[in-house]
């Protein structure tokens, strides 16, 4: 007889309900159902086929050929019907499904290069800028995000390309200074003082603006009066002209600069071209007015653009500049970048946890809503872990760094909102493919307005006056801005509410999604087999008969072992050591403890030791585990995955929402059939194989439409790959976050439904946002060639319509 006094595997039957095959040699560890096929252990934790010399490490489920190791990152098998969301370049193969080829450069940090673009202020601008950069020699791939004012450079030299770079910039709007990001703040302290030195410098040009808009309008006003009282032109005209001057002199100076560059048909140029075309038909009171109208609409376009930006930014920038490091008796302050793993700091009550880690001293509530949107704040104490970002809210605590700043949370969140807004759904890229042609279109439009209808009627001037007004609604700014605008603030709402986006891609997948399949441990259920019942036979006691099972499993590591030991601490049980302690692979354990021969394992176990189990009946749901002691039938305890609390009324929501819910699962078909009557999931699939579950999620795709698949992000990776949308719970797990299109902070099933919202009512507001801008220019168009609009309502049409949009997109920040 062995005696084992190390960790050991628990065998179930089919009603185990933890989705593992317990059927290994030696005890993997990894928790998680999975077949190996390696000369050595693998530990990774994830189902996958290798064929390596050596050992691949990636963290993904796939299929290598290489004769070295991949280090790919990815390789997604999906099977569309459609285009794919993901964010990756890939070809298409249907019929079999179709697979995500890589660019070559992505997942190669040694070529992506950060630069940001330094007093950018023109979404139009922007696209022209990217596209300029993307055909530079050298260069793989350019991408530039207004919302953050990012370039992401993808070029084994992108570091020299800097001078290029800084004159492409400089060429389509001067201002623009083009530095690294490593050029820049070092430190979180240094980056905030230089944010604060940037509004500072931006409320003073603001001031500025202001009192030169001021002063055009002041001569403005002084020059209508003057003509409404009867002065002769020669008196008018000079005060409309030095009124013009203080309002669009910065606009002509910049319209010939750009001449200069080779830069004809911007804005400036249109905007001057048009009002002096006003002055030249003797349309004083309209040229200088139009000027006015413009520079107030840029100036509150730009305030409701930086504004939108800084409360997206601060809603996800919690990072802290400084730091409280306990070194014996004494407080040091240093700055947040220094503190290493393993460093203690202090959190009094009201700070925010600044880094990662573990409580070592102290007991108090954890406001997490900053991180997860979960309202109700949480108890912490020593041994218990700490996400960075959530606020101390009553005692004092001593935290042991386990993470530092570069790789806490807080910072992970920030990185995956910046990287989330350089991913360019396709709404987007038509409105920048659109703008190219809608500018000359207008401008044709414009001119065929002046010329051919003056021909036939001999009015010059009113058809130039229309065509003047044309031009001023040629620059396609509303448009280009209002569309990455609202998916960007989609992405910060999603993440005040603990979903991160990996892009505006996720969220417009996410608004086609017709179902969402769901694994069931640790999505549907906590995934922490809690012992919900003990059953004794009369022999002896609940509490004796949960002491003696509990021994048997004190050092097990399978969940319902773990289950049963935390029961019998949580009661206050003292355990017993077993003199001898046997596994029989398949049955469950055999030992002896305090003299008596004790059984606790599945009804093989029993039958095979000749058990007799008349007084036996369970019917509900959960894993049992029998115990006999000496023979003789004791009773039998009932462990269970609890369900999750939010599980019911997410799934509820879902079906208001329209979306059909399916659940597949490795567990026994009966255990999986009573979770989801009770949650309320409408199909239920059992018994599967990851594999299996990659079949039935396709079946359901071409039944259903675009699938969204939520599971753990670990051994569901074939799936989450499979699916239109992958979204993983964990609480921000490493690798969750490296596989999946979305990721739930809080774990919760309620952030399934909401993540489908936000993304429908981004999705909503940025079609409003095009609808809108083409509307409205459409028929001030219209209107104009029919005489009733003027060249007010023309810059209405223009700026007017970009803050509209502008204040529109931030709505999306605020929705429930």
């Amino acid at each position: 007889m062995k005696k084992f006094f190390q960790p050991m595997e628990h065998l179930h039957d089919d009603s185990c309900g933890c989705g593992h095959h317990h059927e290994h040699e030696k005890e993997c560890g990894c928790g998680r159902e999975h077949h190996h096929e390696h000369e050595k252990e693998c530990e990774c934790g994830h189902e996958h086929h290798h064929k390596h010399e050596k050992e691949c490490e990636c963290g993904h489920e796939h299929h290598h050929k290489h004769e070295k190791e991949c280090e790919c990152g990815h390789e997604h098998h999906h099977e569309h019907g459609e285009e794919c969301a993901c964010s990756h370049e890939h070809r298409h193969a249907h019929g079999e499904g179709h697979v995500h080829n890589q660019r070559p450069y992505e997942g190669d940090e040694s070529i992506k290069h950060v630069f940001i673009l330094e007093n950018l202020g023109c979404a139009n601008c922007a696209a022209k800028m990217e596209r300029k950069i993307s055909e530079l020699p050298g260069v793989q791939d350019a991408v530039i995000t207004y919302s953050t004012k990012q370039l992401w450079l993808y070029a084994r030299d992108g570091a020299e390309m800097l001078p290029q770079i800084q004159d492409i910039c400089s060429s389509i709007e001067s201002g623009v200074r083009v530095v690294t990001r490593d050029m820049i703040a070092s430190t979180v302290k240094k980056d905030k003082e230089r944010q604060q030195m940037k509004e500072k410098e931006e409320k003073s040009g603001q001031r500025r603006e202001i009192a030169g808009i001021l002063a055009g309008a002041a001569f403005f006003a002084a020059g209508i009066v003057l003509e409404n009282t009867g002065f002769r032109e020669q008196a008018v005209l000079p005060v409309f002209v030095i009124a013009y001057l203080i309002l669009g002199g910065k606009v002509m100076l910049e319209a010939v600069r750009n001449i200069g560059k080779g830069q004809i048909f911007d804005e400036n140029f249109l905007m001057s071209l048009a009002t002096i075309g006003a002055f030249v038909i003797r349309e004083y009171p309209e040229a200088v007015g139009v000027m006015l109208f413009y520079r107030v609409g840029e100036f509150f376009e730009d305030l409701a653009v930086r504004k939108s930006r800084g409360q997206i930014m601060d809603a996800v920038d919690m990072r802290p500049e400084v730091v409280n490091l306990v070194q014996e008796e004494e407080i040091r302050i240093i700055g947040a970048e220094e503190a290493k793993i393993g460093d203690v700091l202090l959190v009094r009550p009201g700070d925010r946890i600044p880094l990662d880690g573990v409580v070592v001293e102290g007991e108090s509530r954890i406001d997490t809503s900053p991180i997860t949107g979960e309202p109700v704040p949480v108890k912490a104490e020593t041994g218990d872990k700490v996400l960075s970002g959530c606020v101390n809210t009553s005692g004092q605590l001593k935290i042991r760094v386990e993470k530092p700043l570069s790789e806490s949370m807080v910072t992970r969140i920030l990185n995956s909102v910046e990287n989330a807004a350089a991913s360019k759904p396709q709404m987007e890229r038509f409105i920048t493919k659109f703008a190219r042609v809608y500018t000359p279109v207008v401008i044709v439009l414009a001119l065929g307005t002046a010329v051919l209808p003056s021909l036939v009627t001999g009015n010059w001037n009113y058809w130039i006056y229309t065509a003047l007004s044309f031009l001023v609604m040629s620059c396609p700014c509303a448009l280009v801005l209002s569309v990455p605008l609202s998916f960007f603030s989609g992405i910060g709402a999603g993440s005040k509410k603990g979903i991160l986006f990996k892009g505006g891609v996720a969220l417009e997948a996410l608004n086609h999604v017709k179902a969402v399949v769901m694994d069931k441990t640790g999505t549907i259920t906590k995934g922490n087999f809690v012992l919900q019942k003990i059953v004794s036979a009369g022999r002896m006691t609940e509490e004796e008969l949960l002491k003696i099972c509990a021994s048997c499993e004190q050092n097990s590591t399978h969940p319902i072992g773990i289950g049963i030991t935390a029961a019998a601490k949580e009661k206050g049980l003292e355990l017993e050591s077993p003199a001898e302690l046997e596994e029989i692979a398949g049955h469950g354990i055999r030992a002896e403890i305090l003299g008596s021969e004790v059984l606790c394992g599945n009804r093989k176990l029993m039958e095979k030791y000749k058990v007799s189990l008349k007084e036996y009946k369970n019917d509900a749901y959960g894993a049992e585990v029998l115990v006999a002691i000496d023979g003789k039938y004791a009773g039998y305890l009932l462990i269970s995955d609890t369900i999750k609390e939010d599980a019911k009324s997410a799934v509820q929501r879902l079906n208001r929402q329209g979306i059909f819910s399916v659940m597949l699962t490795g567990d026994a078909q009966g255990s999986a059939q009573a979770v989801a009557s009770e949650v309320g999931i409408d199909e239920v699939h059992a018994k599967l194989l990851p594999q299996d579950k990659l079949t039935e999620l396709q079946k359901i795709r071409a039944e259903k439409g675009e699938v969204m698949f939520v599971g753990d992000g670990i051994n569901d990776a074939p799936v989450l790959a499979g699916a239109d949308v992958g979204a993983a719970m964990g609480s921000g797990a490493d690798a969750a976050i490296e596989a999946a299109d979305v990721v739930f902070m809080t774990s919760g099933m309620e952030a399934i439904p909401q993540s489908i919202a936000i993304a429908k009512y981004s999705c909503r507001i940025s079609r409003q946002n095009v609808v809108v801008a083409l509307a409205v220019k459409v028929l001030v168009m219209i209107l104009g060639l029919c005489g009733f609009a003027s060249m007010w309502a023309a810059v209405f049409a223009d700026s007017g319509v970009a803050m509209i949009c502008v204040l529109n997109s931030v709505r999306v920040l605020y929705k429930k």
